[in-house]
């Protein structure tokens, strides 16, 4: 069956290939049918006009996070871009601002596929027998010349010793962790600790976390002590705005994400905050 995916807007995890299209159709667009996907719920006003443009393509199905439709097994290449995968669904930890939970519910191991970039939701609150599988196909694909990422962030709180060895093991281009509310402080350090002691290096910018700020009662300055905070646990900091379902961004907080989402800003900051240590 031919299958057209749609998407709203193009990220770096978009695939590329003649089937993907962002946007509506064009003169050569032929399909048995048209799937739209929508990660963002901001972006849910546009699909309306989206299946109104495909509907005369081929019979349009609508999914993705955004629509709240659970996940199914993981199919390499058809909503995501070659080498991006997901393992695992849901998790179990019930965070206010994550709508994983409602959707997918508790953690469940999916077959494992192929690929070098990682995006479960919580890998790490997987068995361990799941957790190993996974490992060892990363080996497979970094001796084949794929960079090892986990983009979708590892949870602090539950990492042990021998996640951090064998995390080594596949000299990664970068991990994700989080720290997105003042309980993530404690166990980012503890993290940092493990990191550490089994071969990374601060300097190396390899270890990244995920800062949620602008969120409900958020301040400029809880927000800049929670980034460094991040720098003096050993780990580059990535600013993630919140927004809510509409999507809203405030000018303000945008402008204050932005500086600190600037690579040379954030090495600056980085080499600051290690200046007088060796790694």
């Amino acid at each position: 069956m031919r299958i057209i995916r749609v998407f709203p807007r193009r990220t770096k995890a978009t695939p590329i290939d003649p089937l993907a299209y962002v946007g509506g159709p064009d003169f050569f667009a032929e399909a048995d049918e048209v799937h739209i996907s929508v990660s963002f719920t901001w972006d849910l006003p546009e699909v309306e006009h989206l299946e109104k443009e495909w509907r005369h393509v081929a019979p349009v199905k609508i999914g993705g996070p955004a629509t709240g439709q659970q996940g199914e097994d993981f199919t390499p290449g058809l909503y995501l871009k070659k080498g991006y995968l997901v393992t695992s669904r849901g998790c179990n930890n019930r965070c206010w601002f994550c709508s994983v939970w409602r959707r997918e519910g508790n953690i469940k191991e999916l077959p494992i596929t192929e690929g070098w970039n990682v995006l479960d939701d919580n890998l790490l609150a997987c068995s361990e027998q799941h957790i190993r599988s996974v490992f060892a196909m990363l080996a497979k694909q970094k001796k084949e010349g794929h960079a090892v990422e986990f983009t979708g962030g590892l949870e602090a709180n539950i990492l042990q010793r021998w996640h951090a060895e064998e995390l080594r093991k596949l000299f990664p281009r970068q991990v994700f962790f989080a720290y997105d509310s003042p309980d993530d402080r404690e166990p980012l350090f503890e993290a940092g600790k493990i990191l550490f002691s089994a071969g990374f290096s601060k300097i190396s910018h390899v270890l990244r976390a995920y800062v949620l700020i602008g969120y409900p009662e958020d301040t400029f300055e809880e927000a800049e002590l929670r980034l460094n905070e991040t720098l003096q646990a050993g780990f580059l900091p990535m600013a993630m705005l919140y927004r809510d379902d509409t999507g809203f961004k405030d000018a303000a907080w945008g402008r204050f994400q932005t500086e600190w989402a600037r690579p040379a800003f954030m090495y600056r900051k980085y080499r600051e905050a290690f200046l007088s240590e060796k790694h």
